[in-house]
């Protein structure tokens, strides 16, 4: 079910308050950059807006952490500690999905990533989000799975643990409650 995609005044100000909390707080995560920019950024892209409103109503605390100069646009990442709680237990794509038998999970993670207008992190975005902060001590995430090994029936996900990030495989159609995804919008 796709969500409709406006939000309504008093909504967009409560999330550009708890994201201009989060940078903030999190100053680490995008040295040199000001928040005014970025408000004024999100402010001209609703359709952005909503999204980031979907990072943060699934448990994501989306927050900057870079900005790409070619294309001038701000990058977010989901920022929870863990992997996102409102996106867990959800197998990796449409066909896993499809071909679980019985015990299906209620979405996949790609599924969910584009209905929400963002795409998984790729293993190099992962590690890169890690040199920011520990993050996945306790869950993991499923990332971006090259083809080869999608066709194969592989899907991979990582996590942080012993203070290294790992990456795995798995059963695409496989699925656990303390695995979800991360996300990542460009605005």
């Amino acid at each position: 079910m796709q969500r409709v995609k406006n939000m309504k005044a008093a909504q967009r100000e409560e999330l550009l308050k708890a994201l201009k909390t989060r940078f903030e707080k999190n100053m680490n995560r995008h040295k040199g950059l000001e928040w005014a920019k970025v408000q004024a950024k999100l402010e001209a892209n609703a359709e952005k807006l909503w999204s980031l409103n979907e990072m943060e109503r699934t448990g994501g605390e989306p927050d900057v952490v870079g900005y790409d100069q070619k294309t001038g646009e701000y990058i977010f990442y989901d920022c929870s500690a863990e992997s996102p709680n409102g996106r867990r237990s959800v197998c990796y794509d449409h066909d896993a999905l499809e071909a679980r038998k019985e015990f299906k999970p209620k979405d996949s993670a790609m599924n969910m990533a584009a209905a929400m207008g963002i795409e998984l992190l790729t293993e190099e975005q992962y590690r890169a989000l890690q040199q920011l902060g520990n993050f996945d001590a306790k869950t993991s995430s499923w990332v971006k799975t090259p083809s080869n090994i999608r066709k194969l029936g592989g899907a991979l996900f990582c996590d942080r643990r012993y203070s290294t990030v790992f990456v795995y495989h798995n059963g695409a159609e496989s699925y656990y409650a303390a695995r979800g995804f991360r996300g990542s919008l460009r605005v």
